[in-house]
C-alpha cells in the first residue's frame, strides 16, 4: 500500500462544498448582512466616484464608470468573487482607452480631483 500523496491526484474522496464557499454568493442575505457588505464595498471603491481623478505608483486614472452590479463585475474583471469594479482611463496618455480595475482603494492611492460632473453609474 502506498502512502496517501501529498498533492490531490484523484484517489481522494470528495467533500461536498469545497472553495470557493458556495454560499459566498447568496442572494436572500439579512438585511444587515446586506448593509454591512455595502460598506465594505464603499471602503474598497474609496473616494473614486464617476470623474474623480486618483493617482498611485501606476499613474494617474480618471473614473468613467463605477459598476456595482456584481454580475457585470464579474463578467468585466473575470473573477467569480468581485463585487464591484471600475471603468477608468489613464489620463497620463492622450490615447488612453478606459479599462477595467478592481484594485481597492490604499493609502498609497490619492485623490487629484473630484468628480464634477456624472457621466455614468452602473448600479445593481
Amino acid at each position: 500500500m502506498r502512502p496517501a500523496p501529498h498533492e490531490r491526484d484523484g484517489r481522494q474522496p470528495i467533500t461536498p462544498g469545497g472553495r470557493p464557499h458556495p454560499r459566498q454568493h447568496a442572494t436572500t442575505a439579512d438585511p444587515s448582512t446586506l448593509e454591512a457588505l455595502r460598506r465594505v464595498i464603499d471602503d474598497q471603491i474609496g473616494p473614486r466616484t464617476v470623474g474623480a481623478i486618483y493617482q498611485n505608483s501606476d499613474g494617474a486614472f480618471e473614473v468613467v464608470a463605477v459598476v456595482r452590479d456584481p454580475q457585470r463585475a464579474r463578467e468585466l474583471l473575470k473573477r467569480r468573487c468581485a463585487q464591484w469594479a471600475l471603468i477608468v482611463r489613464d489620463v497620463l496618455r492622450p490615447d488612453g482607452e478606459p479599462f477595467v480595475v478592481g484594485s481597492v482603494w490604499t493609502t498609497s492611492d490619492h485623490l487629484v480631483g473630484e468628480a464634477t460632473t456624472m457621466r455614468q453609474v452602473v448600479t445593481a
